[in-house]
């Protein structure tokens, strides 16, 4: 797979990755599974890990100013 910024390879790595859920609530995904461009850095979430996010996401607490989630592939 092609990266759709510059066109250099993806390939697939295991990282840590923030998302605001709120005003003040951050989740990270710790063990996110993703593709990552080799040249710039730019990463693709793929459809079916995305699906789980939202999830994942959707029972936040977005009342809590920053949580941890391992994401269990």
């Amino acid at each position: 797979m092609k990266c759709h910024v510059c066109g250099g390879s993806l390939r697939n790595i295991v990282t840590d990755l923030p998302f605001k859920v709120g005003e003040t609530a951050i989740v990270i995904l710790n063990g996110l599974p993703l593709l990552q461009c080799e040249n710039c850095r730019e990463f693709l979430i793929e459809d079916a890990v995305m699906a789980r996010v939202e999830a994942i996401l959707d029972k936040a607490d977005a009342s809590v100013e920053l949580e941890i989630v391992r994401f269990a592939a």
